[in-house]
């Protein structure tokens, strides 16, 4: 695999869109309504058959579709699991999505999982870890994957550098896209203590190509990113912000749990996209829906 030039590196403006729950299957297909994408779990479809693969190619007959994991487990010292990596390359190849994201982070251990989405040590030793299992993966699929930024209550002691140009590094090395999850960076500076616009703008413009937003529970001295709350105002101005440093970058938001009729996520898209079309250009904002994203060989 040989890296593309700066130029190579694409941003195809999809627009505004929503996470795809098992609730609102059926007011998608009989409503069909405004939404430019949708983002699938990639874990809930991986099973050929059954009613969640007979909704969700019926939506993708009507919707551009990205996939997003939370099991690739980037940063394990553990083997890739090859039977997950092919059924994710399966799973693209029937539903053809715009491009393929997960998170920059570890899940498993000794074939043990966690469950949950663990932070990384800072170092050069680790950059080069997950930049090296990153172009395996690219290899694999046959193409670029984003790596998303993750929420963190912790930090290790012999990190070397903070989270921004840790994730910044792994991008550049290992030639992939980055997944900017505003929510996250808000969540992180808070439990952390820095500056979330130190975070912004230490990020290579050129690299992001999605932004997730969500809501948190916000516990006073600490805070805890459960998707289960409305965006909050303090993310929507760190929203603002990133959208003056990177430009239109498709979005979506994010609900896990507490999740509310498809009507009031809609509502709730409609915010960002109003806030959008006051920080950005109708030019910037012109969606590109055919665009795809895939690594080049040569």
């Amino acid at each position: 695999m040989t890296k593309d030039t700066d130029h190579s590196i694409t941003h195809p403006f999809l627009g505004f869109g929503l996470g795809l729950r098992t609730q609102h299957f059926e007011h998608v297909l009989q409503h069909q309504p405004d939404i430019d994408w949708f983002e699938i779990l990639s874990e809930n479809y991986m099973v050929a058959g059954g009613k969640p693969r007979y909704y969700l190619e019926a939506i993708a007959e009507r919707y551009p579709l990205v996939m997003h994991g939370v099991s690739m487990s980037i940063g394990s010292t553990d083997p890739l699991d090859m039977d997950y990596l092919k059924a994710l390359k399966k799973l693209a190849n029937d539903v053809q999505p715009k491009w393929i994201s997960d998170h920059i982070c570890w899940t498993s251990i000794h074939g043990q999982n966690s469950h949950d989405l663990l932070p990384l040590p800072y170092t050069q030793e680790t950059v080069r870890h997950v930049a090296e299992r990153v172009k395996q993966v690219q290899d694999f699929l046959g193409r670029r994957i984003l790596l998303e930024n993750v929420s963190s209550y912790l930090s290790y002691n012999n990190s070397e550098m903070d989270e921004w140009t840790f994730l910044s590094q792994v991008a550049e090395e290992a030639d992939c896209l980055i997944l900017l999850d505003i929510n996250n960076i808000y969540v992180s500076a808070r439990n952390h203590h820095f500056e979330p616009l130190d975070f912004l703008n230490k990020i290579d413009p050129k690299r992001v190509q999605q932004f997730h937003l969500a809501g948190h529970s916000d516990f006073g001295d600490h805070v805890i990113d459960t998707h289960d709350h409305d965006v909050p105002d303090a993310v929507w101005q760190l929203y603002k912000e990133a959208l003056n440093r990177f430009g239109a970058v498709s979005t979506m938001i994010e609900r896990d749990d507490n999740i509310p009729d498809f009507p009031e996520l809609y509502a709730e898209l409609q915010i960002a996209k109003d806030i959008a079309q006051q920080q950005l250009t109708p030019e910037q904002l012109t969606i590109h829906s055919k665009a795809t994203q895939e690594v080049k060989y040569g």
